[in-house]
């Protein structure tokens, strides 16, 4: 490790999920033990626009391993080339990088590590473009990170919406009904193929394979002529009706990523209920899937994600992303990684699984 190495930063960026205090305590322990200051940088890239920083000591990122959330705070609304802010009524979007790169600068930061998403990679790309220093750690309930096998996070998703969905199971079972339950996933279905396939869900929509509403309909009617009363429906909030555009809930004017998906689930209720007679529900599971306590497997995938990143900063590679392909720890290039979107590929092996036990998917 280089001796010039003094001070590094560390911020949360995007959507909260479990595991991000493991990766904080793992990066700043043994950056502390060895003699480096660690500042956090307060919600996310937020924090280097508003110079809102704090020094990290040992008692700080003690006793956080099993904590949901993120204990520096984190936010979704602060791109820096494309920072919205409030003027007369309406929402301006201002190119803020070079106050951030001012922040970098005053505090003296060697390094900043960020953890986050594509939308934080592609981020921190920018921050590369103009001569900072980055390792970057893979976050996302999503699981929708290019050129890494998993991120942490998406294994605590995965249970709660699994959890959920055995829930349903009980009511749907009662009452005889057909039960459609939207998971989050944006335009990935990893989340809903594996919560999906763990609950043993007769159907599982998801982003990349478009579905047809008479084909789930025959379905749940063939489910229904057999014997098997009710339906259970995990729908990824990015499912695609055939030949038609993904559902929309609302515009967030004030996010440099505005589209809000959601809907799916009642529009399927709703047209099951109309062309089968089937009595049906919908619901939403949203933000209480990023909530919790992260699994033991988030605990030491994010501990060990930590780990590596640091061992990059001790061997001097810069501007890379930490990953895990074929259960190895490496990194990539984080310009390979920014304003990609890795999506469930048709040979994926969950996905045939749940072929093969019968379940739809609606096509």
């Amino acid at each position: 490790m280089t001796k010039s190495l003094k001070r590094i930063g560390i911020l949360t960026g995007g959507g909260d999920c479990p595991g991000l205090n493991a990766v904080i305590r793992a990066v700043a322990k043994p950056a502390i033990a060895n003699g480096i200051e660690v500042m956090g940088i307060e919600d996310g890239y937020l924090g280097l626009i508003e110079e809102r920083l704090r020094r990290l000591r040992n008692n700080d990122v003690s006793g956080i391993l099993t904590t949901g959330g993120t204990i520096l705070g984190s936010c979704n609304k602060a791109n820096p080339s494309a920072y919205s802010v409030q003027e007369n009524g309406k929402w301006v979007v201002h190119d803020v990088r070079d106050r951030v790169i001012k922040s970098i600068a005053d505090f003296e930061l060697d390094t900043v590590f960020v953890i986050g998403g594509d939308g934080t990679m592609s981020g921190a790309a920018d921050l590369i473009d103009r001569g900072v220093n980055v390792i970057g750690v893979p976050k996302t309930i999503d699981n929708d990170l290019w050129a890494t096998d998993i991120t942490f996070g998406h294994d605590t998703a995965v249970t709660t919406a699994t959890e959920a969905l055995d829930k349903v199971h009980t009511t749907a079972s009662s009452h005889h009904r057909v039960m459609v339950v939207e998971v989050m996933g944006r335009y990935a279905g990893w989340l809903a193929l594996r919560s999906g396939l763990a609950s043993g869900a007769d159907v599982i929509l998801i982003p990349e394979i478009p579905f047809s509403i008479e084909k789930i309909c025959d379905h749940c009617i063939t489910r229904s002529k057999h014997g098997k009363r009710f339906t259970i429906i995990a729908a990824g909030e990015g499912a695609t009706l055939s030949g038609g555009k993904q559902f929309v809930d609302h515009i967030d004017e004030s996010s440099p990523d505005p589209i809000r998906l959601g809907g799916v689930a009642k529009f399927v209720a709703d047209q099951v209920s109309q062309n089968t007679g089937l009595e049906s529900r919908s619901m939403v599971l949203g933000h209480i899937q990023r909530g919790g306590t992260p699994t033991p497997y988030d605990r030491i995938l994010a501990t060990q994600f930590g780990y590596y990143a640091f061992e990059l900063l001790k061997e001097g590679v810069m501007n890379h992303l930490v990953v895990m392909k074929d259960n190895k720890l490496g990194s990539v290039p984080i310009k390979d990684v920014a304003n990609k979107v890795r999506t469930v590929p048709p040979d994926n092996a969950s996905m045939l699984a749940a072929r093969c036990v019968g379940t739809s998917f609606g096509d």
